[in-house]
């Protein structure tokens, strides 16, 4: 065992948290260059899009939180266990309610790419619990990161007059992104790990920007059928037939949307 701090064996010896840097370099700018986060960049982003995200955004953090609180004594896990600091899962929550009421829960449909990702957590936090490192580095620093940036150009692209829905980009408990990262990032460089370890971390690393990836070109798709559906269905429906509500038009475009797109989706 060998903590992942820097020493005089080159690359191999470097911190873990520039290792992983290194190692995504490619799969990060992929992350960004997709559709759905293009459109996000551009301040191009709808609400029905937005609240889509927030879906499969609830149902990852769900489920790395979930295996972080599970697992917080592991040796590789408490290191960089900051629950009252990072945990998001209250605040999408509360954005999820914000949008479509109390009963939201009701409405979460998400693309087979989200339940994948998941499904991914909830082994690794089974299984290797160690791996659950490279999720919550690559999830929270990436937050902390462009948070603030992200809930303006969100804010604006939707046209809302204050931040309440906008929770999830917040982070009320950090006082200073930038040095809780530092402080985030000597903890996780801290973390003893073998040889073998140190390469699943990174290979898991790479999974995650991968299963992101996934997950936005899923949510554009299904986006896309759903908006291709629902001029369909009010161009050959009756008026009487068309729900009413909006939310309700969202959650029936998604819904037939999943049933066009088939196999490539899970029912929840």
């Amino acid at each position: 065992m060998k903590s992942a701090r820097k020493d005089d064996s080159g690359p191999a010896g470097s911190d873990l948290s520039e290792q992983i840097k290194a190692a995504t370099k490619d799969n990060h700018v992929r992350a960004e260059n997709t559709q759905l986060m293009l459109c996000y960049q551009r301040g191009q982003l709808t609400l029905p899009q937005y609240k889509a995200l927030l879906f499969s955004l609830y149902k990852i953090y769900k489920a790395l939180e979930e295996e972080l609180d599970r697992n917080s004594s592991h040796p590789a896990v408490a290191p960089i266990y900051f629950p009252q600091e990072l945990a998001r899962l209250e605040s999408l929550e509360g954005d999820l309610e914000h949008f479509l009421g109390s009963d939201w829960k009701s409405k979460v449909i998400v693309p087979a790419a989200t339940h994948r990702y998941e499904q991914r957590l909830r082994k690794i936090g089974r299984e290797m619990p160690e791996l659950l490192v490279a999720h919550a580095y690559t999830r929270y620093l990436g937050d902390l990161s462009g948070g603030q940036v992200l809930g303006k150009i969100t804010q604006k692209s939707l046209g809302l007059s204050s931040k309440e829905g906008l929770s999830f980009f917040s982070f009320p408990n950090v006082t200073s992104p930038n040095r809780f990262k530092q402080l985030y990032r000597s903890r996780m460089n801290s973390i003893q790990l073998t040889e073998e370890a140190l390469a699943a971390v990174l290979e898991e690393a790479m999974a995650a920007f991968e299963f992101n990836i996934h997950v936005f070109d899923d949510l554009q798709k299904m986006l896309s059928i759903t908006a291709e559906t629902a001029n369909q269905s009010q161009s050959s429906l009756p008026t009487t037939m068309l729900p009413a509500s909006p939310i309700m038009q969202f959650t029936v475009g998604l819904c037939l949307a999943l049933a066009m797109i088939g196999a490539g989706m899970y029912a929840l």
